[in-house]
């Protein structure tokens, strides 16, 4: 993902299923990724505010947290008084997550898994669920979704963050000079698929990513059993906004609130 101006065009790459490599592609980067984050993602700076907006009060809740990685929003929602499950199918971000506790923080429960397909999870197990940008990650939305569902007890709430789809897409770019005016270029959008980054020094283009349609991402979740009850564009205002100027005007991230409909 571009953090500011400078960054080179994306290119847009189709791939099927069986060329992917095996596990997780977080595995050959766990470390790198991990440091990302600790040093400041300003892309999760405005993402978890608004996860945890949507959330909402989870004391006493069985919560799981989809493709939990190193376990960021695991422990704030630990520490907010939830019982959570975190799920990855990278055994080296898990290991991270592990290791990662801070003083104070209840015990997480990270199990390695796809979230694809959970046979470990049995059937209405949650009292709600959490993604943090990390659907753009998976393959089969569908099946995600379904699985997400499944394990959701009856009119449980679902909330996602992903990279906003309208304008962090394969094909999109920031355009204009530092200190002038902020653009964001967009094309190719109605292009799903499998994509990687030209940048080797951001995620995108050490894991890739799976662009979809805004439309795409909502029908899948309503054909998955679930209704949209609210919709965040979160506008950072503060040193996020100063250290990449375009997030002020262009929103990065769209965030989710679902709640399954039986």
């Amino acid at each position: 993902m571009d953090a500011g101006f400078g960054v080179r065009q994306p290119t847009l790459a189709r791939v099927h299923a069986d060329c992917r490599p095996p596990g997780s592609a977080y595995d050959a980067v766990a470390s790198w990724y991990a440091e990302s984050l600790r040093t400041g993602s300003p892309v999760h700076a405005v993402a978890m505010p608004a996860l945890l907006e949507l959330v909402g009060d989870v004391v006493g809740l069985a919560v799981c947290d989809l493709a939990c990685g190193t376990g960021i929003a695991a422990r704030l929602l630990t520490e907010a008084g939830a019982r959570v499950t975190g799920i990855d199918l990278s055994t080296a971000l898990l290991e991270i997550a592990r290791r990662e506790v801070g003083e104070g923080v209840g015990e997480v429960d990270y199990i390695h898994a796809d979230i694809q397909r959970m046979p470990e999870i049995g059937d209405d197990t949650f009292d709600g669920a959490v993604s943090s940008l990390a659907l753009m990650d998976i393959e089969h939305l569908d099946r995600c979704l379904s699985e997400t569902a499944r394990i959701l007890r009856s009119h449980a709430w679902f909330v996602f963050t992903i990279t906003h789809p309208c304008f962090q897409g394969p094909e999109s770019r920031w355009t204009g000079k530092a200190g002038g005016i902020v653009k964001r270029e967009v094309r190719g959008y109605f292009r799903e698929g499998f994509w990687r980054s030209d940048n080797r020094n951001d995620v995108r283009g050490r894991v890739g990513a799976y662009h979809r349609t805004l439309s795409s991402y909502l029908n899948v979740a309503i054909g998955a059993g679930f209704a949209v009850e609210q919709i965040r564009e979160p506008q950072p205002v503060n040193e996020v906004a100063a250290r990449v100027p375009g997030y002020a005007e262009v929103p990065v991230v769209l965030a989710v609130r679902c709640r399954k409909m039986n």
